[in-house]
């Protein structure tokens, strides 16, 4: 995240009448505007794989699943974040045809070395403000590698890891499959085996 540090506050609407006019996506956080990097190619193909396993999982669920250009709405903490995929399962997030929803249930995070700190930090401070979230997950792009972050009935957000080998669990979509799978056709990260 970039912002001009001599930026003044814009207002939410402001920024929203802004970004539905501009050739490239920004983040909101508190007023100030902050432009998003391009992605490379591990991202892409990481959160196509992601969605791709999400949209079969949930075709046949009241949950849609929306990677990459869909804004999360953080009222609370007065931010508008696009997250590598997010899960939603509210009817008033499937009923509305705003540029952002407000209720998501899963939202995953692909890890980049200028994003990762804010991602771990200020962002997934942000996003425990929406009371619907129920798992955060961060992806990392250049190992095989996924943190989990799952919110327990306490309100106490548990991590767990996955790596090579291993079954990856989205408890709040009743989601599962191979790390393999994630990461399959990733430059840089092995194959999957074959049989």
């Amino acid at each position: 995240m970039i912002a001009n540090q001599n930026q003044f506050y814009v207002s939410p609407e402001d920024y929203l009448a802004g970004e539905r006019q501009s050739p490239i996506k920004h983040e909101y956080r508190q007023g100030k505007i902050y432009a998003m990097v391009g992605a490379k190619k591990p991202h892409v193909i990481i959160a196509s794989n992601l969605a791709t396993e999400l949209n079969i999982h949930l075709r046949d669920n009241d949950c849609i699943v929306l990677p990459l250009d869909i804004k999360v709405r953080l009222e609370e903490a007065n931010c508008y974040y696009y997250p590598d995929v997010v899960v939603t399962c509210d009817e008033r997030d499937l009923s509305s045809t705003e540029d952002f929803i407000l209720y998501p249930s899963l939202i995953i995070e692909i890890l980049s070395p200028s994003t990762a700190k804010f991602d771990r930090g200020g962002k997934f401070t942000d996003y425990q403000t929406a009371t619907s979230l129920q798992e955060y997950v961060l992806v990392s792009q250049s190992e095989m590698s996924i943190e989990c972050f799952r919110k327990n009935e306490q309100g106490i957000w548990i991590p767990q890891t996955y790596s090579r080998g291993e079954k990856v669990n989205f408890a709040s979509v009743y989601f599962n499959c191979q790390i393999e799978l994630i990461y399959q056709k990733v430059p840089g990260i092995a194959k999957i085996d074959k049989d």
